[in-house]
């Protein structure tokens, strides 16, 4: 093919394609000799032959096998591997050697990159359908939202200083802007030192982890980070499997999008496990040291930052060289980071040890049980962390458990005495310590508040209360002799009968046939709706064997009970709780003092209180060394000894305690007047400290002449001696036939004295 020249004149000459200049035509249409000849089987890759000149003077290639022409050269079949390894096109086979003729093969570096490069992508892929795969099972990313943190609910004291933690993390959240920094740098650098680098998954962490672990052959290093944990803690069961840990990475990056590095660091640290219920670094601070988090000390916070790991083992409770030890390895971590001085790693053991690690919960466990047990009823549903403020007073309550235990370790054995309850109300019904058993770590019931056992003699004061409001006084005599209603004789423990006595000298020396002679005269009824107005709801059986106690109740009820004798007549319902907040400071229970509602007379109230002093100065409890106040109670012992009780007052503080066996087995003589009486004087004794002299309310004198009413006098039986507070006669759980009252009628609860002797001798 010719291309003309430009001429001079720059005239555009064509190109010709007939070879000649002469200006002929040059046909380009195909002729019968331009046709393919042979079978068209031939092989594409043999060279052609040159047959003889055409009649246009072109020769055209032959594609037969002819044996003109040189020998063709056979091709190699490729293979896909060939193709990887770097052979792009078929080697050509020769018979013989030859020049290097086309492109040079690849080295082997060359090749195995391409192999490693193939293999890649096809990692690659498989990875990435993995995670897809796996992802899948994951909700929605626009519509997830990270759980709430179950709510904390604190308890806290009188004054306000927190005495228990309830909830499923054992402590409230703390926002990072209160933790001292070198709380969640300890983390950091112990856990996860390129935090503050990667986007939620640390490749080169967990590329360094491995080598490490190949290293030394087993698992040394964890290569997850602060956020893998988090929405494992989040979103994630504990298992270990590939899916768990696919759904882990992916999560962790939304996080990383989602919330930013202080936010995560911040639920991360009030949610990490540190073993013992403890969930957060509040609740750990709290359970290990005492404190709060915001207190806590550099050595302090390397202990927590090590439990993370292995809380159960590393716990310092538990094994406090093992916590010591990888707390020092987190300093070292720390030094290494940049966050503190080697110097002051090396020192911070000396410079600031731990706190030593608080007592166990005790027994101010009862009272947080007891307080969850009224939540509800309270604020309703909640799922914020709440405060709740209480009327116990910590002192208070650590002198009561101190007390009961004492006298339980050292005399429960000879006793056989293995539980008790205690119970202290301030007069207008606020519990200052409640005490349910004699370790809460042992046993965790609470006996102050749900065990119902027979009250024994202390169920008396209100049979006696029955027979002043329908017009008795405590000089009134009744006469100690034996008595029988329908087969049941009710007698005394001596056994032994003191004849004519006042309602005093019957009451403080508890003197049984008097009592049951007394509850039928006012009547059963009568008496049940007296204690019931005074603040017993247990359930009361109307027959005379509710004189001596016979009907069950709690030693909160029974105190609370007593509280009107206390304070002048008023009803004083045991209460605990007296506010409700949210870590907000917003108000969900504010408790409002309730109207004064009298249920006893301060005339009556003086004259139980003149009745009931006798019982400490010179009758049953005469035992008790608490002499400084003005001081009364009762004494009570069931059938069989098996509760043992004293409930004692003064106008500031009312005081049950109870001893018994939580299978009602028989104690070996425990009385009410005995170790009941010790352990209410030594508490009470500490409770008044510092605390001004007051008399108990309303006031009584006895009449020099006493009452000579020929009702009021009975015929003198046999038998002499104190009748004492011991266990009450046998009965039968049977209602005798009511004998005809005189004056009741429908005129209020309680029905006139039976005056059995005064119709006797005609007087009505």
């Amino acid at each position: 093919m010719a291309f003309g020249r430009r001429s001079e004149k720059d005239e555009r000459r064509e190109p010709r394609f007939d070879g000649r200049g002469d200006g002929g035509a040059f046909d380009l249409r195909l002729t019968p000799d331009d046709r393919p000849t042979g079978d068209g089987r031939g092989d594409p890759f043999k060279e052609p032959r040159l047959d003889g000149a055409r009649s246009d003077g072109r020769r055209e290639p032959r594609f037969d096998t002819g044996a003109a022409g040189p020998e063709p050269l056979e091709r190699e079949k490729l293979s896909y591997w060939a193709w990887v390894m770097g052979r792009r096109t078929p080697k050509r086979r020769r018979e013989s050697g030859g020049g290097r003729g086309g492109r040079p093969r690849r080295s082997w570096l060359g090749r195995l990159l391409s192999l490693v490069v193939v293999l890649g992508l096809f990692g690659a892929v498989g990875a990435g359908g993995v995670i897809a795969y796996y992802a899948s099972g994951l909700p929605s990313i626009d519509k997830l939202e990270i759980p709430k943190r179950p709510p904390n609910v604190v308890i806290a004291s009188a004054d306000g200083k927190p005495l228990a933690n309830r909830g499923e993390t054992g402590g409230a959240q703390v926002p990072l802007s209160e933790i001292p920094p070198f709380v969640p740098q300890a983390f950091i650098a112990i856990e996860d030192r390129r935090f503050y680098d990667h986007w939620g998954v640390d490749f080169i962490g967990l590329a360094r982890a491995m080598k490490t672990n190949l290293e030394h052959g087993t698992m040394v290093q964890g290569g997850s980070t602060l956020t893998q944990q988090l929405a494992k803690n989040l979103f994630l069961t504990p298992e270990r499997s590939l899916e768990r840990k696919v759904q882990e990475a992916v999560l962790a990056f939304w996080l990383e999008r989602k919330f930013g590095k202080k936010k995560i660091l911040e639920m991360y640290l009030n949610r990490v496990y540190f073993g013992a219920g403890a969930y957060g670094v509040e609740a750990a601070a709290q359970r290990y040291f005492g404190k709060s988090i915001r207190a806590v000390n550099i050595s302090e916070a390397a202990i927590l930052a090590g439990l993370v790991k292995a809380p159960s083992r590393l716990a310092p409770t538990r094994d406090p060289e093992g916590a010591r030890a990888r707390a020092d390895l987190v300093l070292a971590s720390m030094a290494d980071e940049g966050y503190i001085s080697r110097d002051l790693a090396d020192r911070a053991f000396r410079v600031s040890p731990p706190s030593p690690a608080p007592k166990p919960e005790g027994a101010i466990g009862y009272v947080a049980d007891w307080v969850m047990d009224q939540l509800d009823g309270l604020v309703g549903v909640y799922d914020e962390d709440l405060t709740v403020q209480t009327t116990i007073d910590p002192k208070l309550e650590s002198e009561a458990e101190r007390d009961l235990a004492d006298a339980i370790a050292k005399k429960g054995a000879a006793l056989k005495v293995s539980q008790g309850a205690l119970v202290a109300l301030a007069p207008d019904g606020a519990v200052k310590a409640l005490v349910g058993g004699k370790s809460y770590a042992d046993s965790q019931f609470n006996r102050a508040v749900a065990a119902k056992r027979q009250p024994g003699s202390s169920f008396k004061p209100f049979v006696y209360l029955t027979g002043l409001e329908l017009g008795l006084t405590p000089d009134a005599v009744r006469v100690d002799e034996p008595i029988r209603l329908k087969g049941w004789n009710p007698e005394n423990y001596s056994r032994r009968y003191n004849g004519p006595m006042t309602l005093t000298t019957a009451l403080s020396h508890s003197i049984n046939t008097v009592a049951v002679r007394l509850g039928v005269e006012v009547g059963p009824e009568n008496v049940v709706l007296t204690a019931q107005r005074l603040g017993i709801s247990s359930e009361l059986a109307a027959n005379p064997s509710v004189a001596l106690g016979t009907s069950e109740v709690t030693p909160l009820e029974l105190a609370g009970a007593y509280a009107p004798f206390a304070n002048g007549g008023m009803l004083a319902k045991p209460y605990v709780v007296t506010r409700v907040t949210t870590s907000d400071g917003e108000v969900l229970y504010n408790r409002r003092a309730e109207p004064p509602k009298e249920v006893v007379d301060i005339d009556r109230v003086g004259m139980m209180n003149a009745m009931l002093t006798e019982t400490i100065r010179s009758g049953t409890a005469r035992g008790a060394s608490f002499r400084a106040w003005p001081a009364a109670g009762k004494t009570g012992t069931s059938q069989d000894f098996r509760d043992a009780w004293f409930v004692g007052y003064t106008s500031h503080l009312v005081t049950a305690v109870w001893l018994g066996n939580d299978d009602n087995s028989v104690t070996k003589k425990a009385s009410g007047g005995g170790l009941p009486v010790e352990i209410w004087s030594r508490f009470m004794a500490r409770a008044h400290d510092g605390v001004a002299v007051a008399a108990l309310p309303g006031e009584w004198s006895a009449h020099v002449a006493g009452y000579q009413e020929p009702g009021d006098v009975y015929q003198t039986g046999p038998g002499g001696g104190d009748g004492g507070d011991m266990p009450d006669g046998q009965w039968v759980d049977e209602t005798p036939r009511q004998r005809p009252r005189g004056g009741g009628g429908d005129g209020g609860p309680l029905r006139e004295p039976l005056g059995f002797l005064k119709r006797l001798f005609g007087g009505g």
